[in-house]
């Protein structure tokens, strides 16, 4: 943590403007940022020590100008808490106010319109401190020269290429990496965060679809062995308790089948 003293004649969070009224150019910079969001919402719903970010505004003091952020379409800061002090929401993403603590992750997403992700952008979060940058570029990586899916690890103060996806992130306890899902019945490539091996998290909809499947086949299951109870002889009452039902719910099983 940096002491607050070095921060002490920066303008704050209110002072500052939060909005660059800069539409995005295409639904993935909005869609997969908030996807992996939700998603963490989920994987870390016990925790309060992370803060994902959204095509907000991170100021910091690296740059020509502290008043001047960098916007990417979305960056994960692990060791800040999720709401401000008075549980107030943030602004903007303010360095000196969140302890000096630099976002660990931030990704962008190409765009038709080249937005410098590997030039400019790339250097003021090397300078910035950020440790793994992840461009995804799916649609215009062959105009850029580069790869669909690419993620840059700071080593000894420079990015460098890595290989390997989905790619584990150490210092986060996530891994991160591309995939196919259907997402409000759409079949679709998204960016989904994964554990150490390799298993990717399913989203609260996917959830909800595999609790659905479970419920059925316990179903299926309990309608099985009541029949073959039933088919070998057995009461009713025999049923209930070899398969710790109620005898209601025995007879119903019968009558359904």
């Amino acid at each position: 943590m940096v002491s607050i003293d070095l921060y002490k004649n920066l303008p704050t969070s209110d002072e500052l403007p939060d909005s660059d009224d800069t539409p995005v150019d295409n639904e993935d910079q909005n869609f997969l940022p908030n996807y992996l969001l939700f998603l963490l919402a989920i994987i870390w719903k016990d925790r309060n020590d992370w803060y994902f970010g959204v095509d907000m505004g991170i100021y910091h003091t690296s740059g020509e100008n502290p008043r001047v952020p960098v916007i990417p379409d979305g960056f994960l800061t692990v060791g800040v808490n999720r709401r401000r002090p008075g549980n107030k929401s943030r602004k903007s993403y303010v360095v000196w106010e969140e302890g000096g603590m630099v976002p660990q992750l931030v990704l962008e997403v190409v765009s038709w319109t080249p937005g410098n992700e590997y030039e400019s952008k790339m250097a003021i979060y090397e300078k910035l401190g950020v440790l793994y940058y992840v461009i995804y570029n799916p649609e215009y990586y062959q105009r850029d020269r580069h790869q669909p899916f690419e993620i840059y690890r700071q080593i000894d103060g420079k990015y460098q290429l890595q290989t390997g996806e989905p790619y584990w992130l150490p210092e986060i306890g996530l891994g991160i990496g591309r995939t196919q899902a259907t997402v409000g019945g759409i079949d679709r490539e998204i960016l989904s965060w994964f554990d150490q091996y390799g298993r990717r998290y399913l989203s609260a909809e996917e959830l909800a679809q595999q609790a659905q499947l479970e419920a059925q086949k316990e179903r299926q299951a309990r309608l099985a062995a009541i029949a073959q109870l039933d088919n070998i002889g057995l009461t009713v009452e025999q049923i209930s308790v070899a398969l710790g039902l109620s005898i209601n719910e025995v007879r119903q099983q019968l009558e359904e089948s």
